[in-house]
């Protein structure tokens, strides 16, 4: 016990700090939860929505490529080919020839699939406005401990 006190002196940690982590934590995942919900509530899955986000955040003059999507979403390649086919099989999203490379593969969202995207993105934002003041109520006690 006394090793432990020790730590928590070492890295000024208190009850309070592990309690505003906590709740930070919870509402992350209140959040995902909220967005996995709206997302399979439209036929679709969590990192469908993802993808669809990230490829649409994409400037247009830019194309994304497959192994840009992998990156942003932290899965490997091969695992972005298949969510790439999941999303054109659902007709949400295309695949071109990129007109830089003609090698490479670059994806844009099909117009049911920005439809989709611009329904999900505002239940998404309406979702952070309500969760905002928590959120903003964290950042500032971090900032305050900072002082």
């Amino acid at each position: 016990m006394v090793q432990l006190r020790r730590a928590e002196k070492r890295y000024h940690l208190a009850t309070g700090d592990y309690s505003r982590l906590a709740g930070f934590r919870f509402a992350l995942r209140r959040f995902l939860r909220f967005s996995e919900d709206a997302a399979a509530a439209l036929g679709l899955s969590g990192q469908h929505y993802q993808a669809m986000l990230v490829v649409r955040a994409c400037p247009e003059e830019r194309r994304l490529a497959i192994s840009e999507l992998a990156q942003q979403l932290l899965i490997k390649h091969n695992s972005a080919v298949g969510l790439v086919d999941r999303l054109v099989e659902l007709d949400l999203l295309v695949r071109e020839t990129a007109r830089d490379d003609r090698r490479k593969v670059a994806l844009s969202l099909t117009p049911r699939g920005r439809n989709v995207l611009a329904k999900l993105a505002a239940a998404h934002r309406a979702e952070l406005r309500r969760l905002g003041p928590q959120l903003e109520h964290f950042f500032a006690s971090l900032s305050a401990e900072a002082e």
